[in-house]
């Protein structure tokens, strides 16, 4: 019986093309190649947690009230039947259990990390939105400092410079703090309750929950009852006002563009203060064009159980970086710099042999294996996008040269064997 992959759960292949371009392994290795070097230079340094946690740790840290726990997270029962796991749905509640666990409070609250991790939701399976799904995120813990917010959007659009995607706008907005948001929310809910009737079901259901989600809703009549409705940072105490104006202030200095967003909230409970989105218009419409989220969450180390820490960081969504890519610069080839095509059995061993020695000096060399007619390899090196190709024979065994052929151009030089690798031009 043929059995295939889980509904909503991708297979990220070297040979994904059309619909399944945002699932090339190729586009995969660039993404996290980039936020890697990105992370690097920022002196942030990987993490990685298990994918499965206790259950109640993202009950504690989402909240109960959140779609996420009460209809999308993976839960199971262990064995013995006494605790409840579940696959984790975010990053930042597993990191910061780990930094509870390990007592990293204690002696180093300055910490800064990244990693690069499958998700795990159960949704309805649609175009960017997968039950599993993969995330570059990072977390910052110790620093109450508007600077550190700065730090964060600027990781986050260096991360998309360097993947070259253009016409992503950034969103951003503060949520004030227990100090002022109860106010808010009241003033808010005042003004959603007046025109209850006009809301849908879902968030007559939200605004007595979390009043906050109805400025997210996307239906189109919600969203024009919920145009005039009082702005959070417009109703912020002194220093949540003081700490956005230093974010805004130094957005401005690094030459970060973003534009303020009433209606930006996040989903999760443990967030305060400043939100933010990334948000590509390429991707289509409504919640499937975010391609990063996140904000600060300075109570959250507290309320699981740990010392009283701020903390901010991001999520990024890896399959929506990959569908951008694919959009507008297609899928690269697997490019090796150097393809060896084997001419006859007897020179099996030295064509080996060379393309070891050439991936020691640092080259990625591909042997055809197969052998076969010459004109089927070296139209595989073409096919591969081979920087230069070398066929090895008998007749170059006897000679002790080659011909080296560099296939943008078709030119073909003689080289000595013992120099081949050498003759071959590094990328730059």
């Amino acid at each position: 019986m043929k059995i295939n992959s889980v509904k909503g759960m991708k297979d990220v292949l070297p040979t994904a093309e059309g619909d399944d371009a945002p699932f090339n392994s190729r586009l995969w290795e660039r993404v996290e190649a980039v936020a890697r070097e990105t992370f690097r230079r920022f002196a942030f340094d990987r993490i990685r947690t298990p994918v499965v946690e206790e259950a109640g740790l993202f009950a504690r840290a989402v909240g109960e009230s959140t779609d996420i726990v009460g209809k999308e997270m993976y839960t199971f029962p262990d064995r013995a039947g006494k605790k409840t796991y579940a696959l984790q749905p975010e990053g930042t509640a597993g990191a910061v259990r780990a930094f509870i666990e390990h007592g990293l409070g204690m002696r180093d609250p300055v910490q800064r990390w990244w990693y690069f991790s499958p998700m795990f939701r159960h949704e309805r399976p649609q175009k960017h939105r997968y039950r599993q799904f993969y995330q570059i995120g990072a977390e910052s813990f110790g620093v109450a400092a508007p600077e550190a917010d700065v730090e964060i959007l600027a990781i986050c659009h260096s991360i998309l410079e360097g993947l070259g995607l253009e016409g992503i706008e950034l969103r951003l907005n503060s949520l004030g703090d227990a100090a002022c948001r109860p106010a808010y929310l009241e003033r808010l809910g005042d003004f959603l309750r007046a025109r209850r009737e006009e809301l849908c079901a879902e968030c007559r259901d939200r605004l007595d929950r979390n009043p906050l989600r109805v400025l997210d809703c996307k239906n189109e009549g919600c969203r024009a009852v919920t145009e005039g409705a009082p702005a959070s940072y417009e109703h912020l105490c002194e220093p949540c006002a003081a700490h956005f104006a230093r974010v805004r202030a130094g957005a401005d200095a690094l030459g970060i563009p973003y534009r303020l967003d009433p209606r930006l909230v996040r989903g999760l409970d443990y967030y305060g203060r400043t939100a933010f989105e990334f948000l590509a218009g390429a991707l289509g419409s409504g919640q499937q064009t975010a391609v990063c989220g996140g904000g600060r969450y300075d109570a959250l180390v507290k309320m699981l159980g740990g010392p009283d820490t701020p903390a901010i960081g991001f999520g990024m969504g890896v399959e929506r970086l990959c569908a951008l890519l694919a959009q507008g610069g297609g899928i690269p080839a697997a490019a090796p710099d150097l393809f060896v095509a084997i001419g006859d059995d007897e020179a099996r061993d030295r064509a080996m042999a060379l393309a070891a020695r050439a991936r020691a000096s640092g080259l990625a060399a591909e042997v055809d294996l197969r052998g076969g007619k010459l004109a089927r390899q070296l139209g595989r090196a073409d096919k591969r996008g081979a920087r230069f190709a070398v066929v090895i024979g008998s007749a170059e065994l006897g000679s002790g040269t080659a011909r080296l052929k560099e296939m943008a151009t078709g030119a073909e030089t003689a080289v000595a064997l013992d120099a081949l690798v050498d003759a071959i031009p590094r990328r730059t």
